[in-house]
């Protein structure tokens, strides 16, 4: 426990590094190639897989495939409605970033050439949220990324599955001078330190997007809630991997 640190209640009764209850359920959408509902707590997030014959114009001929993500929350996720992005016109700012971020995190683990000139898109809807969506997106999109890859091999259109490894993400930060693993929303709201965290299977860092609101992160801090992410990530890849066997 960090110096100076108080006692802070968690959801679950869980202790400082341990996650929320966490469930993956492959195949939930069966008309998508890939998919996986995935529950992290009280935030729940659909992820499916799409396949297409073709690559955006400047890749083609390249020989090489792409990967895409979109993200949405569905307009009663967070209690008060949240309009939809097409009555607004345009996808606001932090959709923007966290697709964004979804699309890189899972780009890291693909083999381009071995996808070939096809696209996949990997859409993230969230349909409850109570903190850490973006870690949940990268973690079941995963899951439906690697069941669409398998579903194409399957099916002979890909000689073997187009992937390098795995990657997962989840939350972390310091809450009343403690660090803490996977916050929910109250944590996260009322956090000193806030970070998100993407790995690969290997220990790999992929992404870091760390916030400081109002004590400045100090290395040390930053140390270990690297430490407690990764212990995270550990048992995220087991579920992942439990979750693609049963499909």
């Amino acid at each position: 426990m960090t110096s100076g640190a108080t006692s802070v209640q968690r959801s679950y009764g869980r202790t400082p590094g341990e996650l929320r209850p966490v469930e993956i359920e492959p195949g939930f959408v069966r008309s998508a190639t890939g998919s996986a509902l995935i529950s992290v707590g009280e935030t729940r997030v659909i992820c499916t897989a799409s396949v297409e014959e073709s690559v955006p114009r400047w890749m083609v001929g390249s020989g090489r495939g792409w990967v895409t993500a979109e993200y949405g929350m569905l307009p009663a996720s967070t209690g008060q409605r949240k309009a939809r992005d097409v009555t607004k016109g345009r996808a606001d700012g932090r959709t923007v970033e966290i697709q964004r971020l979804i699309g890189r995190s899972l780009r890291g683990v693909v083999d381009f050439e071995g996808l070939g000139e096809r696209t996949i898109y990997v859409d993230c809807d969230v349909l409850q949220a109570d903190g850490g969506t973006r870690c949940a997106s990268i973690t079941g999109g995963m899951v439906a990324l690697r069941l669409a890859c398998e579903r194409l091999v399957a099916a002979g259109r890909l000689a073997r599955v187009p992937l390098t490894g795995s990657v997962a993400a989840v939350s972390v930060g310091i809450v009343g001078g403690m660090p803490l693993l996977d916050l929910d929303y109250p944590e996260d709201s009322t956090a000193e330190v806030d970070a998100n965290v993407v790995m690969t299977a290997d220990g790999g860092l992929v992404e870091v997007q760390a916030t400081a609101e109002r004590t400045p992160l100090s290395r040390a801090h930053l140390d270990e809630l690297l430490a407690l992410a990764a212990d995270g990530i550990e048992r995220l890849r087991d579920l992942q991997d439990a979750a693609a066997a049963a499909a």
